[in-house]
């Protein structure tokens, strides 16, 4: 007599199994931007160069096209699929403590909430950047040597202005929008620690493919 099957067999395989997970590629696309973005400016450019701000706007276009795919994107993508509740995470955190295993279409509650918290952390890493170099339209778009002269004037203007600076009340701006940016890079280089032991943790935990999910041609 065949045992009638009570549970997903995704959940209680005792091998791993493909995850159900589907993102869409306006997702992986993103996602990956963002990545490349990030490790550009951190191990490839120069601080304060033309080519560290030309990326930081590719960064803020890509974030804000993926922004938008949260309202309008497939259901996994949008923001309703994975809304940050504390009271969810601490629920998905008893789950973990007593062994129960949940499906998830979109992000798991504690990986909701990471999703959010760099979302908050990349927003301000891009609004102090535009604070401090200016809209894109104010930096000359044209040749990589225009924009490195754009970024030289700018640290010139901190180098020899400081006189007017301080009389205008520029310099203590400058200043307070360059402490976030540093304080929020650094931030954001612990949150994504996190997210990655997250992840394998997860992985581990449930057998899904969770970051295999994201790359391209997989489902």
């Amino acid at each position: 007599m065949p045992h009638a099957q009570q549970f997903e067999p995704e959940e209680f395989s005792p091998a791993p199994a493909r995850s159900r997970r589907s993102w869409d590629p306006v997702v992986k696309i993103t996602h990956w931007s963002i990545v490349t973005a990030i490790i550009a400016n951190a191990l490839v450019t120069e601080e304060g160069s033309g080519a560290h701000i030309w990326v930081g706007y590719a960064l803020a276009a890509v974030f804000a096209l993926r922004l938008l795919w949260g309202l309008i994107g497939p259901a996994e993508a949008r923001f309703s699929a994975f809304p940050p509740s504390l009271r969810r995470a601490l629920g998905h955190l008893r789950d973990i403590r007593v062994g129960r295993k949940e499906t998830h279409r979109s992000h798991n509650p504690l990986g909701a909430l990471m999703v959010y918290a760099i979302w908050c952390v990349l927003g301000l890493i891009i609004a102090s950047g535009i604070a401090m170099a200016g809209p894109p339209s104010g930096a000359l778009p044209g040749s990589a040597d225009q924009a490195g002269e754009v970024s030289r004037h700018l640290v010139a203007e901190q180098d020899d202005d400081e006189d007017e600076d301080e009389v205008k009340g520029a310099e203590g701006s400058e200043s307070m929008w360059e402490e976030v940016h540093e304080t929020s890079v650094n931030l954001l280089y612990i949150l994504i620690a996190l997210h990655i032991a997250g992840t394998v943790f997860e992985t581990r935990r449930s057998g899904r493919e969770i970051l295999l999910a994201m790359l391209p041609g997989r489902a």
